[in-house]
This record gives structure tokens, sequence and C-alpha cells, in this order.
């Protein structure tokens, strides 16, 4: 796995032990300053650009448009071709609207071309190797600048500053980090730098929940970062036990999972604060936060260029229609990627808001790639699969996968192969997905041709057939349930 020598990198590899040590004498230090000159830039940017006319965000959008096609016809083989089998040439490009011309692309498409869709060499020092891990289907692995990491922070705090976030309050994360034990024998480690305090999503017993809220509440007034599936875990065991709500978090913070109603009347009612919502993707194509007024998600125009397309390919333009995100995103030069096909669909809103004055495009309703699943630990504990969304090559050789469990703490992970895998491979994948949940889950692989799929076609994640869990069930309803509340 490629990952680049970059500030951010080593600082996310060093142990805690040396962080922690070295954080509390550069704790001083404002946290926008460690981050350094590219976020601090771009928080500047941010902070204006959410509030620009839609006619200059188009105009913006159109800009870097063209130099995102000028790099791809240019600098790749792939994206060379592409145009040119279409008769598109860059400089056709007059408005936002032109995109249309060009062809789309989805996973397949950036797996099998990968080396061809790359404007530079990837050896230097300032490229890393992303990956999606595959809770979508088949694992992506693209290349990626360094520098992105500052820039989407600073939209990302750009957005949670709706809420009341402050660079440099305290957060409390629950976010499939592993996470050690500290002196106090909690499931906790500690950034001082940026005031973030971690604890285990792979640990989320009855004792250890009840130590996260008891030691959130000594952190002063805070924000609440954390999969949607794993705060509602926690708000859960709020609500129905004699533990009391932590009084001090200003806002809870969700990303990286679908979010669903009944998730978010219980979160807000345990931690008495708003939950806020973000969408994004490790591809780095489109950004959208929820606004501080509503549930209603507004598209960062400057992060990338947004379509909604219908089942046949034409662009959604009538609010309450739905379509397929398709993304073109600016912050990432070594692969561009070029009207990418999510697989998300979301709700047109328009375009402007009449409840914070943003001009900006809305979605109402995003549902993604996200097919939350949990397993069970041997001790009670309860994981949610967005925790083995991992970002790095252990799906390597993997086309796609799936989890069955009838035993807590035992778990058979069903492969399907993209090349040949022998018992070596077989060793590796589970190693990695050990380490990852840190003991509490112990896996066996059996290869396959093909998974299990539901009656209405779709492929869960997750075969789960432990009592008090079926299916894709994420701690309340079901997703089968979910979709059809939606539907109706």
């Amino acid at each position: 796995m490629k990952v680049a020598l970059s500030r951010k990198n080593l600082w996310d590899k060093t142990p805690y032990w040396l962080k922690s040590t070295v954080g509390r004498s550069c704790s001083l230090v404002p946290p926008a300053w460690f981050l350094g000159r590219t976020f601090r830039d771009n928080c500047r940017f941010v902070a204006q650009a959410q509030w620009w006319p839609a006619e200059r965000a188009r105009q913006y959008q159109l800009a870097r448009l063209r130099d995102i096609l000028q790099l791809a016809y240019e600098k790749t083989v792939f994206y060379r071709g592409a145009f040119d089998t279409v008769g598109f040439q860059p400089g056709d490009l007059r408005s936002v609207a032109d995109m249309g011309r060009l062809p789309t692309i989805d996973k397949q498409v950036v797996n099998d071309h990968l080396a061809d869709m790359c404007t530079r060499s990837v050896n230097g020092r300032d490229v890393d190797m992303g990956s999606t891990g595959g809770t979508s289907g088949a694992p992506l692995r693209f290349y990626l600048d360094t520098h992105r990491s500052f820039i989407e922070y600073a939209y990302l705090t750009g957005g949670w500053t709706r809420v009341g976030y402050r660079l440099g309050m305290p957060m409390a994360v629950l976010r499939g980090r592993r996470v050690g034990i500290d002196r106090n024998g909690l499931r906790h480690e500690y950034d001082p730098i940026l005031r973030q305090h971690f604890y285990s999503n792979v640990h989320m017993t009855t004792e250890s929940m009840t130590s996260y809220v008891e030691h959130m509440r000594t952190i002063g007034t805070c924000v609440f970062h954390a999969y949607p599936s794993s705060a509602h875990t926690l708000a859960r065991h709020i609500l129905t036990t004699a533990v009391p709500s932590p009084g001090n978090v200003k806002a809870v913070l969700l990303q990286s999972e679908n979010v669903y109603s009944d998730q978010i009347e219980d979160i807000e009612t345990a931690f008495r604060s708003r939950v806020f919502s973000s969408y994004g993707h490790s591809e780095k194509l489109v950004l959208a936060d929820q606004c501080e007024h509503t549930r209603h998600y507004h598209v960062w125009p400057t992060y990338g260029y947004c379509e909604l397309l219908d089942e046949e390919g034409n662009p959604v333009t009538v609010p309450g229609q739905r379509g397929e995100i398709v993304g073109t995103g600016f912050i990432n030069t070594i692969v561009p990627f070029i009207r990418y096909r999510t697989g998300d669909w979301a709700t047109y809103g328009g375009e402007g808001c009449a409840a914070c004055g943003r001009e900006h495009v809305i979605l109402t309703e995003i549902r993604g790639r996200w097919p939350q699943g949990e397993l069970l630990a041997g001790d009670g504990a309860i994981i949610t699969t967005t925790t083995l969304n991992v970002h790095d090559d252990t799906f390597r050789k993997v086309q796609d996968y799936q989890f069955q469990q009838s035993v807590p703490g035992k778990v058979t992970l069903w492969i399907v192969p993209s090349e040949p895998i022998d018992a070596q491979e077989q060793q590796r994948i589970v190693a990695h997905l050990n380490k990852r949940l840190q003991g509490q889950v112990v896996f066996d692989i059996a290869l396959r041709t093909e998974l299990v799929k539901t009656a209405r076609g779709k492929q869960p994640r997750v075969i789960q057939q432990c009592r008090g869990l079926s299916g894709t069930w994420t701690g309340g309803r079901s997703e089968a349930a979910r979709e059809c509340r939606m539907d109706s």
C-alpha cells in the first residue's frame, strides 16, 4: 500500500505514546497553524465561497472543469481516447451543461484502466494510494494528491461551523479507529493538537459504552463525530439504561453511512443536540453538508461538479425527482474522476435555500452506497461493518465479498476472487481484518462464485443469523423496512 511521506500521514502513523508526548508540547500551537498554509488558505476560501451567488459559482465551476478536462486530455491515454471517440475537445466546453456530451465512467472502468488514467508518475512522495473497502460492492483503488486531505478538512470543518463547531473545540470520535487502553483502563486515545478523543467502536459492550459516555461528559463543551450506526448504538444505550445524557455535546456530526429518521430521533433525544450529516466520497467527487436550518443538503460548488441523472441518463432538473449522483472532482489531479457514476441516488431540491440564503444545488434526500450491517463480537459488542471499510490493500484480489455470521465472535467471509487467491493470501486477508477489529471477531474464508441476494435481488453485505440481529440490522429497523418506508 503506497502512502506518501506527508506531514499528515507521518502524524497518523506515529505511535500513540509518541504522539501523545509530542502533542502535549505542541498543544499550545493553534490547530490551524499545525495543519498548515494549504488548510488555512482553503478555510478562508470555503468561508466565502459558500455564500457566492449562483452565477459566480457556475463560472468558477466552468473554469475548474476546463482545467480538469485539459489536464486529462493532455496527460492521460484513457481520457484522450474517450474524448476523441465522441468528438469532444476540452475547448468545446462552453457551459457546464456541455459536460453531458462526455461519457460517464464507473468503478469497473477505473479498476480496468487505472494505469492509463494517471496524469503523472505515481511514484512521487506527494502521491497516496486511495481505496474504498468495498462496502458498496467490489473494492476500488486509485491515487490521490497528498495535499487533498488539508483541502477536504477545510471543507468539512467549514460545514461543521454551521452547528457551532470551531477548530480546537474538543471532539469525541467514534469512527473505526484502532484504539488502545489508556492508563485509566478506558478504550480511549487523545490527540492533544486537534483536541480529539477517540473511542473504539469495535468494543461497544454495555460496560464500554457507559465508560465512553461518562468520559465524554468530562471533556467540556464538545462535538461528537461518528458513524451513524455507531452513534445510534450509543444513543440506544443511553435511552435504555440509567446512563444520563452527557449534556455537553453541542452537535452530533455524522458521515460515511446512510442516515435514517429513526436514528436521528434517537440520537438527538439521547444527546440533546442537533444531528448534522455530511455526504462525500473517498474518490473526492462531491461534498454536501446539511443546512443549519433544515435537513436539506447543500452541495459545495467549489469542491466538485455534481450532476443528477435519471435511469435513462438524462439530467434531473425538476425538484422532487430522483437521480444518480454523478461527480467530477476538483481536488485530486492525479487520477481525474470525470462524470463518475457513484451508485448513490438523491432527490433534487432545486437551487437556492430560502432558510439560509445559499444559492447552490440542494439535495433533499441521499441514499448512498453504504449498506450498513453489524457483526456481533464474542463479548456482545456490536461492530458496524463500516469499520471494515478499510482504505488499504486488504481486498486487492477480491471482486466482491459478504459476511455470514451465526455464532457471536465468529464470522465467515465469503469471497468472489478477481484473481486466484491461495492459502497465503487468505491468511493475509484474515490477519488484516483481525488487526482492524483488534481480535474481537475470528474470521475464516470461503471462496464462492456468487454471493447471496435477497428476494428483491439486492445483495446484503451481512448475512446475519445471530439472535437479536438480522440481515443488515443497524440497531433499529432493518434496511428493508427503511426502504419500504422511503418508497411509500
